[in-house]
């Protein structure tokens, strides 16, 4: 049965004050606190919070292990609240988001173990392939800095786009080279952009958030990024020091276990999540 908490912006605040009151909330784990309690973990609903779901109802008891998920709509909060100790880990996140995330704020957020891999894809509800998108069409980005540059390298393998040479992952729509259809970039937070979809002529989404609103990268994207070499998996991740929890090396071995495998490959049989292990 699933058991999750869901949180919103204003209870996570309120966490992060009560935190900042009783400073010994924030740096839970330097090899001297407690892990005899339930590991307590961050994830996006989909598909992160259901894997947790699915460890969590099927091998965590028989591993020893008690797991709490908490759901984060807006996987932004979810860094933050591992620093700060509201949660023992974290499950949403790919390396270039996570070193940009590191070098923006000083912490020292860690990957425990890689899981899987949603593609990303562009979709649209007004034209059937890339091809037809109109000159001056409006095409939806992620705004943060790791997401809007794997969006736009998607469009420059897509042959959409041009970007320039040596563009790395924190590329802007500043760092088009070549735009022959005179495309015009909205901005958004990842989690809007399946919303935009009606005001716009086209968005790449993240594909936590296609799933969320029932897209799939094989059916319904007019491109998607390819799953070979691609070094944006999501992985577990902690705050430096905690990756020697044992409820985390629990945890980082059932999530690659053969279960897990199946587990996704049934259910996203789409390919709309692949394992990564």
């Amino acid at each position: 049965m699933r058991n999750t908490v869901k949180l919103t912006t204003a209870v996570l605040a309120a966490g992060a004050l009560t935190l900042g009151l009783t400073a010994c909330g924030a740096d839970q784990f330097d090899g001297a606190s407690d892990t005899s309690g339930p590991l307590v973990v961050a994830a996006s609903p989909t598909p992160h919070a259901e894997i947790l779901d699915f460890v969590k109802d099927n091998l965590a008891k028989d591993a020893g292990l008690e797991l709490e998920v908490k759901e984060f709509s807006d996987y932004v909060l979810q860094n933050p609240a591992t620093e700060d100790g509201s949660v023992d880990a974290n499950y949403f996140q790919n390396q270039p988001y996570l070193d940009d995330y590191n070098k923006k704020n000083g912490t020292d957020i860690v990957p425990v173990v890689t899981v899987h891999l949603e593609p990303l894809g562009l979709y649209s509800n007004k034209v059937k392939s890339a091809d037809a998108l109109r000159n001056g069409a409006t095409v939806a980005v992620p705004n943060d800095t790791v997401n809007e540059a794997r969006a736009l390298k998607l469009l420059d393998a897509s042959g959409i786009i041009t970007l320039k040479d040596g563009v790395g992952t924190d590329a802007t729509p500043a760092d088009i080279a070549e735009n022959p259809k005179k495309l015009q970039f909205k901005e958004l937070e990842a989690a809007q952009t399946p919303r935009s979809l009606d005001d716009v002529d086209a968005a790449v989404i993240n594909g936590n958030y296609a799933l969320e609103a029932d897209l799939s990268p094989a059916d319904d994207a007019l491109t998607v990024e390819p799953a070979k070499n691609n070094p944006n998996g999501n992985f577990l991740a902690v705050k430096n020091g905690n990756e020697d929890d044992p409820r985390v090396k629990k945890l980082a071995k059932l999530l690659t276990s053969d279960e897990v495998r199946k587990f996704i490959e049934d259910k996203w049989s789409d390919g709309s999540v692949i394992p990564s292990f």
